[in-house]
C-alpha cells in the first residue's frame, strides 16, 4: 500500500503546491501526496511555470483547505512554512508531523527574472530535501 503524504502551507498556492507535484511525479509508485493551506488562495502562475521548467505539470492542482481532510489518515503531515507549522491542526492516526521551512518565492521581490529565480530556488530546495528524506 503506498504512503500517503499532506503537505501544508499558509496559502497552498507555492510550496505546498510544489512538493505535492515533485512527489506524485518522483515518487508516485510509493507515494500519493496531497497539499493543502491554513488559509488557501489560489494555485501561482510562477509556480505551474517553475515546474513545467523541470517536466512537472501541476496547472490542474487546486488549492484547499485543510479542514478538507479531516478524518482522513496520513502516514506524514510535513508543515512548509513557519505560519503553517503554528496553525496547523492535529493528525491523528500514527502520523508522522515534520516542519521543513522554506523561504516564500511568492514574497520575492525585483525583476520577473528575480521572481522566477526565487521560485527554482525554492522549488529545487523543496525537491531536494523532500527526496532525500523519502529515499
Amino acid at each position: 500500500m503506498k504512503k500517503r503524504v499532506l503537505f501544508i502551507c499558509t496559502n497552498n498556492s507555492c510550496r505546498s503546491q510544489m512538493a505535492e507535484g515533485i512527489i506524485n511525479y518522483e515518487l508516485g509508485d510509493k507515494i500519493e501526496a496531497y497539499s493543502a493551506g491554513t488559509t488557501p488562495t489560489a494555485v501561482n502562475p510562477r509556480a505551474v511555470k517553475s515546474m513545467a521548467e523541470i517536466g512537472i505539470d501541476i496547472a490542474d492542482q487546486r488549492s484547499k483547505v485543510v479542514e478538507e481532510f479531516a478524518g482522513q489518515h496520513f502516514d506524514y503531515v510535513i508543515t512548509l512554512c513557519d505560519s503553517a507549522n503554528e496553525q496547523c491542526p492535529m493528525f491523528f492516526g500514527g502520523v508522522k508531523k515534520m516542519h521543513l521551512s522554506f523561504a516564500d518565492p511568492a514574497a520575492a521581490v525585483g525583476s520577473e527574472t528575480e521572481i522566477q529565480a526565487a521560485f527554482r530556488m525554492v522549488r529545487d530546495e523543496i525537491k531536494d530535501k523532500l527526496l532525500d528524506f523519502f529515499k
